[in-house]
């Protein structure tokens, strides 16, 4: 099934449409509260998206290569959204401060279903390159997040790719939705772990100083670069490693490299995110319900009279081609 390049266009407004909006939040945050953006830190996003965005003009525009331009300016989009949303994750766990902390209700549905983190730690514990091999998965997350942009548009399933990056931000939303209003510190400081148990220290530990400074007041500082990951729940990199799963699965050199990766990544998460087993199923969740709302909105904003059937056949998820005359 052919698309025009219309459809993508419009398709990208409303992505841009979502960073704007996020981006306009930010500011009035911190215009009504007493937030400082650390503009300095929005240099390097800011600047890395704009020449992506001229390059894919370029492409689009001169050199007539849709999917060189689709990978540039999914890859700008994918910047820029992850630029105005860390500052949005922090403004809202400021707003949640009154808010009492749900980690005792988390800690004890993982214990409801027989779920034991301690025991997970404990055999990290015993298994030191077991526990290498899963922090290098966990950190895997920036560098799979622009190479599926990439592997979408370089194969030309461009209406696939626009359907990940709207996934994407609909489960960062939520994720940060759902953490205003019931706010998690997260395992290790539920439990009192605040340094390394056997060798190891989550990832994530450079996160409590912030997450903490915004609920009592202390931090109030916005920023892109060096913003810190502050959601325990619902866990945005088990949300991610599932829409990742489903971005590549119509590849087949790339399905089942991407379904080994992310399956280690979800299983990193408890340990190296601070997370409740919980959180990982909430992430999960999240996920399918993002993935799904991206499907529809596509199907009914993108390929205009075309039915949600004929969007999502096989043909058109496989690849996009524009027409020829």
């Amino acid at each position: 099934m052919a698309w025009d390049a219309a459809t993508l266009r419009r398709l990208d407004g409303m992505i841009w449409g979502v960073v704007a909006a996020v981006a306009t939040l930010v500011l009035l945050a911190a215009t009504l509260d007493d937030f400082t953006i650390r503009f300095a830190s929005f240099a390097l996003p800011a600047g890395t998206g704009l020449m992506l965005l001229i390059a894919a003009g370029f492409y689009r525009c001169c050199r007539r290569d849709m999917k060189l331009a689709s990978a540039l300016e999914g890859t700008a989009q994918v910047v820029a959204f992850a630029a105005v949303a860390a500052p949005l994750s922090y403004v809202a766990a400021a707003w949640a401060a009154p808010l009492p902390l749900h980690d005792a209700s988390l800690d004890a549905m993982d214990r409801a279903m027989g779920l034991d983190w301690r025991g997970l730690l404990a055999t990290m514990e015993r298994a030191p390159a077991l526990h290498a091999f899963m922090r290098l998965a966990y950190l895997s997350l920036t560098a799979q997040m622009t190479a599926v942009v990439l592997l979408l548009g370089f194969s030309g399933r461009l209406m696939w790719l626009r359907v990940y990056v709207l996934a994407f931000v609909f489960s960062a939303l939520v994720t940060i939705a759902i953490s205003a209003l019931f706010p998690v510190e997260g395992v290790w400081l539920h439990y009192g772990f605040t340094d390394a148990r056997g060798g190891i220290l989550p990832i994530s530990h450079t996160s409590w100083p912030v997450f903490l400074g915004l609920r009592d007041g202390s931090f109030r500082a916005l920023m892109a670069v060096g913003a810190e990951g502050i959601i325990s729940f619902p866990s945005l990199h088990a949300a991610l490693a599932v829409i990742m799963i489903a971005a590549v699965w119509p590849v087949p050199i790339a399905r089942w490299v991407g379904l080994a990766i992310n399956l280690s990544m979800l299983a990193a998460t408890p340990i190296n995110g601070s997370h409740y087993f919980v959180d990982v199923l909430a992430g999960i969740a999240v996920a399918s319900l993002s993935l799904l709302a991206a499907r529809t909105m596509v199907a009914r904003f993108g390929p205009g009279a075309a039915s949600a059937k004929q969007a999502f056949s096989p043909v058109a998820i496989s690849g996009l081609r524009t027409p020829s005359g």
